[in-house]
């Protein structure tokens, strides 16, 4: 069995998806209905730069969501079918990459909404007030009680993403995230490193940017998904519009269950995972999750070339 995933922010770099845009016009058309849905030429941040434009929450994650299609369309060019996949699962806003690929949003939707959310989610927290940090090498439950330790005098911290492999992140307001770092650091954890985040994802902080999201996948039309999506906050699979929406705005607060998401996955029989976008970042989180699992990220028209011998 075979599951589609799609990468999340930090997986950017400039000049992603220019082969894929330069070899294939399916591609390419990715790119321009992006640029078309935003109203500016994001194709040109995300070929030319520079690189701290690019990394703009705003800007990175419809770019990482563009790349992540245009892969696709390069793939379906090739035969590929997305129903040749079992499930699709994508890490934090991969979630939207997930439900494009699955036809559930349009890719023009997904552009707007992407932005919407990357605005919504920056404006959320004033600068410098939140913060987010990985965790290695402790058990969930020892990191969940440094947490509601570290939640005092106002200041709150907690889980974001379960990486799998041993890799926590926390997230929420600086000093909460910083007294909490340190226990960690004290509970024998391998490391305890802030991260180079604009912003507390997957926090309650974040809740102003569900309510703006909440309000955004009202006015969007969402269809069921012709593969089911294994959603971030339940590690479970949906598939329905109603279940799409619901989960999406929890996502913006709720912890990514990645490890969960693949181990289910593992569980159903898939053997096999494409990473179709930018990067490697979960190929190798899936083989720190299970050894058992093929990862094949799928980046490069050579790439594309490479998986649809495997698949044949």
């Amino acid at each position: 069995m075979l599951a589609l995933t799609f990468p999340g922010q930090g997986s950017q770099s400039v000049g992603m998806g220019k082969e894929l845009a330069d070899a294939f016009p399916e591609a390419k058309a990715v790119f321009d209905e992006v640029d078309e849905a935003l109203g500016e030429k994001l194709s040109d941040i995300i070929w030319n730069g520079p690189e701290e434009t690019l990394t703009l929450t705003a800007n990175a994650q419809p770019a990482l969501m563009a790349v992540s299609i245009a892969a696709l369309r390069a793939m379906e060019a090739q035969g590929f079918q997305v129903t040749h996949a079992n499930y699709v699962a994508g890490h934090s806003l991969g979630e939207y990459s997930a439900l494009a690929a699955a036809h559930a949003l349009t890719v023009g939707d997904t552009a707007r909404l992407l932005r919407i959310r990357g605005n919504a989610m920056q404006a959320a927290v004033p600068a410098g007030k939140g913060a987010m940090a990985a965790i290695i090498g402790l058990e969930m439950d020892q990191v969940e009680a440094i947490c509601a330790a570290a939640t005092q005098d106002g200041d709150a911290v907690q889980i974001a993403n379960d990486n799998g492999g041993g890799q926590l992140v926390i997230s929420g307001h600086k000093g909460a995230v910083e007294r909490a770092s340190e226990a960690a650091k004290e509970a024998g954890a391998k490391r305890a490193l802030m991260l180079p985040v604009s912003a507390p994802f997957h926090s309650a902080l974040m809740q102003p940017a569900a309510d703006a999201m909440a309000e955004a996948l009202a006015n969007v039309d969402v269809e069921a998904t012709i593969v089911p999506l294994i959603a971030n906050v339940l590690a479970d699979p949906i598939s329905h519009p109603d279940d799409i929406r619901k989960r999406l705005v929890e996502q913006v607060t709720g912890r990514v269950r990645w490890a969960e998401s693949v181990e289910y996955m593992s569980e159903q029989g898939v053997s096999r995972i494409l990473e179709i976008g930018a990067g490697k970042v979960l190929t190798g989180l899936a083989r720190r999750i299970d050894r058992d699992m093929e990862g094949i990220a799928v980046n490069t028209p050579a790439d594309i070339e490479k998986v649809m011998q495997v698949l044949a």
